[in-house]
């Protein structure tokens, strides 16, 4: 079993960064890929980034390109997101979550564990 824990989020102004990190516990973290996702208000849960078992593949959803990076560090059981150029629709609570599968996953059924998520708010 695979426990999360994000952290990081909070208030920010539009182009402003935030870098989230996600706490995972387990012996076999590194056996897992990760992936961040995100949940606006009446909207439905979207992929923003995924990473595979060594962090040799990355996807990125369009919308963050360019603006994202995802990376993990599996001595420490710890993926991170570091956001810049936030803007207001970057509004979400977002989650980290695991996937049994060596390169990264895109469908959220794929993933077995997640996080409780964390508040990621930009103002205007």
């Amino acid at each position: 079993q695979v426990r999360m824990v994000e952290s990081g989020g909070g208030l920010v102004q539009a182009g402003g960064s935030l870098r989230l990190s996600c706490a995972a516990s387990g012996r076999t973290f590194s056996s897992y890929s990760m992936g961040w996702f995100r949940q606006a208000p009446e909207k439905e849960r979207e992929l923003v980034a995924a990473i595979s078992w060594t962090g040799s593949t990355i996807y990125y959803a369009n919308s963050v390109k360019g603006r994202f990076t995802i990376s993990r560090d599996n001595a420490k059981n710890t993926i991170y997101l570091q956001m810049n150029s936030l803007n207001p629709g970057d509004t979400a609570v977002y989650f980290c979550a695991a996937a049994r599968t060596y390169t990264y996953a895109t469908g959220s059924d794929e993933y077995e564990y997640w996080g409780q998520g964390t508040q990621v708010t930009v103002s205007s």
